[in-house]
C-alpha cells in the first residue's frame, strides 16, 4: 500500500528543504560566525557534503541516481546496500526521497513474496 502524501508529511520533518531531494542522513545546513583577527563577527553557513551517485538497488534491479551525503554513503556501505539502508533507517533521518525509495522497495519485495508463494502452491498441486 502506498502511503498518502499527508501521511508522509506527518512522518518526515522538513528542517532543511534541500535535504528532502536526496539521502542526507539527517545532515542539514549549519550556521555560525566568521571571526577574523579583528573579532568582527559576520554570519556564514556551511552546506553538507553532497555527492551525486548512482546506487544499485538489488530489489528493484536497477541503478538509482541519487543525491547523497558522504555520511549517508558511509552508512549505506555499512548496512550492505541501498535497500537495507532505506528499510532499516528511521524515517525522520530519511526524508522524502528516502521514504519514496522505502515504499518502492517494500512494494517490490511484497510482490516477489506473493509470486514465490504462488509458484510454491502451483508446484505442490491440488
Amino acid at each position: 500500500m502506498f502511503p498518502s502524501t499527508p501521511l508522509l508529511k506527518e512522518i518526515v520533518s522538513q528542517p532543511f528543504k534541500r535535504s528532502q531531494l536526496g539521502l542526507f542522513h539527517g545532515k542539514m545546513k549549519q550556521y555560525g560566525n566568521s571571526v577574523p583577527f579583528s573579532k568582527h563577527k559576520t554570519r556564514r553557513s556551511w552546506l553538507p557534503n553532497i555527492q551525486n551517485k548512482r546506487l544499485f538497488s538489488d530489489t528493484l534491479q536497477q541503478f538509482m541516481r541519487i543525491k547523497v551525503t558522504a555520511r549517508a554513503l558511509k552508512t549505506i556501505k555499512k548496512y550492505g546496500g541501498l535497500d537495507q539502508y532505506v528499510l532499516k533507517t528511521k524515517s525522520n533521518v530519511l526524508g522524502w526521497e528516502g521514504m519514496r525509495l522505502r515504499v518502492m522497495v517494500r512494494e517490490q519485495q511484497e510482490a516477489q513474496a506473493q509470486q514465490a508463494n504462488g509458484a510454491a502452491q502451483t508446484a505442490r498441486g491440488p
